[in-house]
């Protein structure tokens, strides 16, 4: 018996890393020195360049950028190999860069994660992918593209600086400084929402609010999104609306799909594939996964789902152990999961479950190897 462990971080509590090492020594401790390995996995969103750092040993690429209200930043993104690298958009232009009190779409901008795809670029990588999770901006991608060379132009001829509050008063796009080493890259944009730019399900009114925005400035926003929207029409002849995902990360996925070709994929999907993870299923007997809550939300574009299916076609059983359960978390069943076991033993309020959380994931992972070695046995 050989077992793979791929588990999500339960956020908040244990990185992806700290779940494998929990579940080789439970296993060890039930099967006696067995056979395992383990890849720390993510969905796309936060954690996710340093799960797939870790799982290919590639390294890290510190880097000095501007934030979100443009301040230095001293960040970093992953080099996997000498073609491809991973960006996380949030190490950048991330709301958890910005203190509650400061927060404000109006007045953000994506800059410093254009500015990362640039340094990416002069390093000479030519496959990026682009986690563009957790964002604090809504200026539809105008930012990330100014720092690889595209102008905004007001009515006056004007260059704007490409916040959420000058999308109404772009009047022309000049994209003929735009870096040329794009045309050689491929890039992959990780993303797991289908909203469009604009409307009710659009970038504003869906995630405006939790970036600061309140009803009158979202209604502001809305119109500059518009404005934008039929800007790029006019220019591209594309509209974004038609794109699913074109909403995400504030407009974001928009601008990288439209100004730079970039194509929008699962980001589970895509981790998956950047660290070859169907290889890694060669001779294996059993996979264990999770995350931090299994729902309803668990089956569209999370660690579970994608590890469960992809093990589904090679025929090798997967079993998750989680945090907790919610409504609709038995619709995983249908993913490739066998089943679910969650470390919480008796009722606890979140804070000792939070501050448990090592103790009561590893005798989770002890009672659900019992099972299995039982069955093993029958």
């Amino acid at each position: 018996m050989k077992l793979l462990f791929a588990s999500d971080s339960l956020k908040g509590t244990l990185t992806s890393a700290q779940t494998i090492d929990l579940l080789g020594k439970a296993a060890n401790e039930v099967f006696g020195l067995c056979q395992w390995e383990g890849i720390p996995v993510a969905d796309g969103g936060e954690g996710t360049a340093d799960a797939v750092i870790s799982a290919v040993r590639g390294e890290r690429v510190p880097v000095t950028v501007h934030g979100p209200l443009l301040e230095t930043v001293h960040t970093y993104y992953g080099s996997l190999d000498e073609n491809r690298a991973i960006i996380e958009m949030a190490a950048a232009s991330g709301l958890t860069l910005i203190p509650e009190s400061q927060r404000d779409p109006r007045t953000t901008t994506s800059f410093g994660t254009g500015e990362m795809i640039k340094d990416a670029l002069k390093r000479g990588f030519t496959d990026i992918s682009i986690a563009i999770g957790g964002s604090a901006t809504n200026d539809g991608g105008m930012g990330c593209m100014r720092a690889l060379g595209v102008r905004f132009l007001d009515v006056s001829g004007e260059e704007l600086n490409g916040t959420g509050e000058d999308l109404i008063r772009v009047s022309k796009v000049d994209t003929s400084g735009l870096d040329s080493r794009l045309n050689q890259v491929k890039l992959t944009v990780m993303c797991d929402v289908n909203n469009p730019l604009c409307g009710p399900d659009g970038a504003a009114y869906t995630f405006g609010k939790q970036k600061g925005g309140t009803p009158p400035v979202l209604d502001q926003l809305e119109k500059g999104m518009i404005n934008y929207r039929n800007i790029m029409i006019q220019k591209f002849g594309i509209n974004p609306d038609e794109i699913p995902g074109s909403g995400a990360a504030g407009g974001l996925g928009a601008a990288l799909c439209i100004f730079l070709g970039g194509r929008l994929k699962s980001g589970i999907e895509t981790v998956l594939d950047l660290i070859d993870f169907d290889s890694r299923l060669n001779g294996i007997s059993l996979v264990v996964t999770g995350e931090g809550r299994a729902d309803w939300q668990s089956c569209f574009g999370k660690v579970m789902q994608g590890i469960g299916q992809r093990c589904r076609r090679r025929g090798i059983p997967a079993v998750a152990l989680t945090g907790s359960m919610g409504p609709g978390a038995e619709k995983i069943y249908d993913h490739g999961i066998r089943s679910i076991m969650t470390t919480v033993n008796g009722v606890m309020d979140l804070n000792e479950a939070f501050n448990r959380a090592e103790d009561l994931y590893y005798q989770g992972a002890i009672r659900m190897f019992r099972l299995i070695a039982l069955g093993m046995e029958l």
